[in-house]
């Protein structure tokens, strides 16, 4: 094999596994884009989904402390 043919596929070899590296990256970072984004959309769907129930979930918790002697 003749040396230009050596250095055309390490050269070739190279630019693929950039280029796939590259497109893993590019993958990686859609998918934690849209992680993110999924994840913001599904609590402001929660917050405005809210019932009466969920202003009072701990209205319980405090009221022993609350009223009392102050000792």
């Amino acid at each position: 094999m003749p040396e230009k043919e050596v250095e055309d596929l390490t050269v070739s070899n190279s630019h693929a596994a950039l280029r796939a590296i590259g497109w893993v990256s590019v993958g990686l970072g859609i998918a934690a884009v849209s992680l993110f984004v999924g994840r913001e959309l599904r609590n402001r769907y929660k917050f405005n989904h809210r019932t009466p129930y969920d202003f009072y979930t701990n209205a319980g918790s405090h009221a022993t402390t609350e009223f009392g002697m102050g000792i």
